[in-house]
């Protein structure tokens, strides 16, 4: 199994609301309610990251997520449905997901740690079960994935 780290990420909230919001997936469904937004739309374009041509794409691929309290479905990807499922929960500290769906096996790993009662810190790893060509092929957008995921996940308001 190939890991790949995120950085460690600091987050303004205590570890026990952040653990709460991700140890269930239904909490996640606000992704899908802001992403037609007007502020959500301002915030992608302001940060250049997106363009313009592929947010319509961005909001289409988020509104088709289907989520229960223990996974989010995405029904359209080009192997077919991808699940991301959570299999074990350590509370406050762990939440491990796999990925059904996928053409090899994946993992996700979400760890939390304290830094004070009002702040924590997170940081995400992926494994893959990947050859040595796709190793080399899946390396970087992997890497770059889960850095994205772990900035994503640190920008959640996790005290509503």
């Amino acid at each position: 199994m190939t890991k790949f780290e995120s950085e460690i990420k600091q987050i303004n909230f205590p570890q026990a609301s952040v653990y709460a919001k991700l140890a269930d997936l239904n909490n996640l469904r606000v992704i899908q309610e802001r992403a037609n937004g007007p502020a959500f739309v301002e915030q992608i374009k302001a940060s250049g990251q997106v363009p313009e041509d592929k947010l319509g794409q961005i909001q289409e691929a988020v509104a088709q997520l289907q989520f229960t309290s223990d996974t989010v479905t995405y029904p359209s990807s080009p192997v077919g449905a991808l699940t991301l499922r959570i299999v074990e929960r350590d509370e406050l500290k762990c939440i491990k997901f796999v990925v059904d769906g996928a053409p090899m096996a994946a993992n996700l790993w979400i760890q939390l740690l304290p830094t004070s009662p009002y702040a924590c810190k997170m940081k995400c790893t992926i494994g893959a079960e990947l050859n040595f060509l796709m190793k080399q092929m899946a390396k970087k957008p992997l890497q770059q994935g889960v850095e994205k995921l772990a900035d994503m996940l640190a920008m959640i308001p996790y005290g509503y």
